[in-house]
């Protein structure tokens, strides 16, 4: 069943969701490659996504769109 109002991170996947949420907190690529155990190149790849798909141009937007929602703390 869909949601009535669907928010932009709703398009997420759930990998894609978390890594969000790291960007949002202010882990930089190479630290969530590290702890995630995937390369910079692939962290990036899924920013861009991230980015793309929520329709947003950079972290600092990003960044202001998880907290505004409460996805950060």
């Amino acid at each position: 069943t869909a949601k009535a109002i669907a928010t932009p991170h709703d398009s997420l996947s759930d990998r894609e969701y978390q890594i969000m949420r790291m960007i949002a907190s202010g882990k930089t690529v190479k630290e969530i490659g590290e702890e995630l155990s995937l390369s910079v190149k692939t962290v990036s790849t899924y920013r861009s996504r991230i980015l793309n798909k929520m329709r947003l141009k950079g972290n600092a937007e990003l960044t202001r769109y998880a907290i505004d929602n409460k996805l950060v703390t």
